[in-house]
C-alpha cells in the first residue's frame, strides 16, 4: 500500500528528532544488553542517583508481591525510547501475534511491515493518529453513535464527518456502502478526490451501545475497505471483555493489506490510572505517531510501563488471558443483573439492547428527548446516567437514548437507580 495519501500535511512535515533517536539507541542498549562500554556525554538524562525513589514493590490481590529492584526502578524512572520499554514492547508483540496472528507479520515470528507503540492510554494514541491522518475538512467515516471522546477529537479537526449507522451487531455494512455511494472505488486512486480515507469504529462492547460486530460483518466491512482503499481505525478497548467465547476475530487478524491501525488498552483490565495502551499497525503510519510522540509526551510513563511489564512477566500470556477471562465473567454477571433489574422497573417505559461485551447498556426511553430529564430531574432524584445526545455528532438534536454503566454499581444500587428512573418516566 502507498501510505502518503493517508497522512496530513502537518504529519508529513514531522522529522525524526536526532536527540531522541540517539538517546534511544543508547538507552535501549543499556536496558537490553547492559553494555557498560557505552559512554555518553550527549544526552540530557538526569543523574539517576538524585531521584528519591530507590525501589518499588507491588502487592497483587492474590497476596503475591512483585518487586522492582534498584536496577528496574532506575530504568523506570529515567527517560526511555518513544516506542516503549523494549521488554514490554516485545511481550506485547508476542501477545498480538498469539491472539491476532496478523497476516502482515512474516513467518517464524520476525516482524514484517507492522509496528507497535506503547502510548499514554489508547486514547492518546487515537488522538495523535487522527491528527496525523485527518486534514481540516477531510471526510471521515465514523460509526454512529460513537464514543464521546472520539467526537471531542474529531469536531475541532473536521466538520465533514460522515456518519455510519450501527445496531446491535455493530456497524452496519449497508450503511457504510450507502455512505460511500457518492464515490466509486476508482475515486480512491484519483489525485485530489475528496473520497473518505479513514473509517473509525469500536468493534466490541461499543461505548455507548455495548454492541459487538459479528465476524460476517467484519469480513464485509474489510472488503469494502479494500474496494475503497480505506484505513480502518480499530478502537478496541473491550476486546477482552467479550461475553462469549471464542473471541470474534479482530480486523487486525484479517488485515492482509496493512490497512488496519488497532488500538488496545489496559485500562479495563489492569489499571485505568496507569494510562497505558498500545497501537499496532503499518510501520509507515506508526512512524508518524512516533514522531508526534517525540515532540509531545516523549514516551508513556516509564514507571507504569515497568510495573505493567513485571505483572505481565509474572503472569505470562496464559496468566493474562486467565485474568481477562475472569474480568469478562465479572462484567457479564453485572450485565445480567442490570438487564434483570431493567426488566423489573422499565418494562413498557423503555427499550434496550443486550450488550455483547463491555460495561454499558444503551437504553431508548419512551420520550422525545432525554437530555433535560437526565441532567436535571434524574440528578434531583439522586441518580446519574449519560444522555444519548453526548454520543451524537450533532449533540443539539433531541435523543431519547441514555447510556447506563453497570461496571461499578452493586445490584442493590442498580435496583434503586432504575426504580428512580421509572418514577421520573411515569411522572412524565
Amino acid at each position: 500500500m502507498a501510505y502518503a495519501r493517508f497522512l496530513t500535511e502537518r504529519s508529513l512535515k514531522r522529522k525524526d528528532n536526532y536527540m531522541r533517536r540517539m538517546s534511544e539507541k543508547v538507552l535501549n542498549a543499556s536496558i537490553v544488553q547492559e553494555n557498560p562500554s557505552i559512554i555518553t556525554m550527549a544526552g540530557g538524562t538526569p543523574y539517576p542517583h538524585t531521584f528519591p525513589i530507590q525501589e518499588v514493590s507491588l502487592k497483587l490481590k492474590n497476596g503475591k508481591r512483585i518487586d522492582l529492584d534498584e536496577k528496574a526502578t532506575r530504568i523506570a524512572l529515567q527517560y526511555s525510547g518513544t516506542k516503549g520499554l523494549p521488554p514490554l514492547v516485545n511481550m506485547l508483540t508476542e501477545l498480538q501475534c498469539r491472539i491476532h496472528n496478523p497476516p502482515t507479520y512474516k513467518a517464524e515470528g520476525h516482524p514484517g511491515p507492522l509496528d507497535l507503540i506503547v502510548t499514554s492510554g489508547s486514547q492518546d494514541g487515537l488522538c495523535k493518529v487522527f491528527e496525523s491522518m485527518v486534514n481540516t475538512d477531510d471526510k471521515v467515516l465514523v460509526e454512529h453513535p460513537t464514543y464521546s471522546g472520539t467526537l471531542a477529537m474529531l469536531k475541532p479537526i473536521t466538520t465533514k464527518a460522515i456518519l455510519v449507522e450501527s445496531d446491535i451487531d455493530g456497524l452496519n455494512p449497508a450503511s457504510l456502502r450507502q455512505a460511500l455511494s457518492p464515490w466509486s472505488p476508482f475515486d480512491a486512486t484519483r489525485p485530489g478526490s475528496d473520497i473518505p480515507k479513514v473509517l473509525y469504529l469500536v468493534p466490541n462492547g461499543g461505548n455507548p451501545t455495548g454492541a459487538g460486530l459479528t465476524l460476517d460483518r467484519k469480513k464485509e466491512i474489510y472488503k469494502i475497505a479494500q474496494d475503497y482503499n480505506l484505513i480502518i481505525m480499530e478502537d478496541d478497548p473491550y476486546f477482552y471483555l467479550q461475553f462469549t467465547k471464542p473471541y470474534v476475530p479482530s480486523f487486525l487478524s484479517m488485515d492482509t493489506d496493512g490497512r488496519v491501525v488497532r488500538f488496545d488498552s489496559f485500562s479495563k483490565l489492569v489499571s485505568s490510572g496507569m494510562r497505558l495502551g498500545f497501537v499496532t499497525g503499518p510501520q509507515p503510519l506508526l512512524e508518524r505517531l512516533e514522531l508526534h510522540m517525540q515532540c509531545s509526551v516523549m514516551h508513556a510513563s516509564g514507571l507504569s510501563q515497568m510495573a505493567l511489564y513485571k505483572v505481565l512477566e509474572d503472569w505470562g500470556i496464559e496468566g493474562f488471558l486467565k485474568h481477562a477471562e475472569t474480568t469478562a465473567e465479572f462484567y457479564k454477571t453485572k450485565r445480567d443483573q442490570c438487564l434483570a433489574i431493567m426488566e423489573k422497573h422499565l418494562k413498557g417505559l423503555a427499550e434496550w439492547t443486550v450488550p455483547s461485551g463491555g460495561m454499558f447498556v444503551w437504553v431508548k426511553l419512551h420520550v422525545e428527548d432525554s437530555h433535560k430529564m437526565i441532567t436535571v430531574r434524574a440528578r434531583e432524584k439522586g441518580v446519574l446516567f449519560v444522555p444519548g445526545s453526548v454520543f451524537m455528532m450533532d449533540s443539539s438534536k433531541p435523543s431519547p437514548y441514555i447510556r447506563a454503566s453497570y461496571s461499578n454499581c452493586t445490584e442493590e444500587q442498580m435496583d434503586t437507580a432504575f426504580q428512580r428512573l421509572a418514577e421520573i418516566l411515569r411522572e412524565g
